[in-house]
């Protein structure tokens, strides 16, 4: 339990680590509460807890850092590596979050050929998106993410970290607020 404990803290403390300063996130740094989530774009759970980590930013404003991290599990969503690499490369282009939406809303339809559509409506610069997506570019870091997850016992998506804590709860509304009312 003590090495579990001792690799949780790990991989959550990562969050100043200099490989994680490309966290995606764009709320302050300096917010009193942080809403740290794993996901995977092709997991329908995570697109189902979207709608309510918005409704979670909208309620508390800039008092919560909310960031992102991927844990593409491949092994039963074949598309989700790609598409956090084409999130990232989209976030190169200054337009993450747009991406991060648009993923989630078109989920089903993920195939590279997808992901080019997703990427010219959101305006990227299409030429510089594919050579990213065919160069693989941002897949080191998509990889930092799915470890540091590991490192924290992530095993499935969403999961939740509150405040460096794991949230053990559901993903409702209420289960979230609930867990960051905890953590106050």
């Amino acid at each position: 339990m003590e090495r579990l404990n001792a690799g949780i803290a790990q991989g959550v403390q990562e969050w100043g680590n200099p490989e994680h300063q490309h966290e995606q996130t764009d709320d302050d740094p300096d917010a009193p509460l942080t809403l740290l989530e794993y996901g995977d774009y092709e997991c329908p759970f995570c697109a189902e807890a979207q709608p309510r980590i918005k409704q979670v930013r909208q309620l508390l404003g800039p008092g919560l850092l909310f960031a992102y991290r991927h844990f593409p599990l491949t092994q039963i969503h074949p598309h989700a590596l790609d598409a956090a690499i084409a999130a990232e490369a989209a976030g190169a282009q200054g337009r993450f979050w747009e991406m991060h939406d648009a993923l989630f809303t078109h989920q089903d339809h993920l195939a590279p050929r997808d992901l080019l559509v997703l990427a010219g409506g959101i305006g990227l610069d299409l030429e510089e998106f594919a050579d990213d997506l065919t160069h693989r570019r941002f897949q080191d870091r998509v990889r930092r993410d799915f470890l540091s997850g590991v490192r924290s016992g992530v095993n499935g998506t969403p999961t939740f970290f509150i405040n460096g804590v794991r949230h053990n709860g559901g993903w409702d509304l209420e289960s979230l607020l609930d867990g960051i009312r905890s953590a106050l």
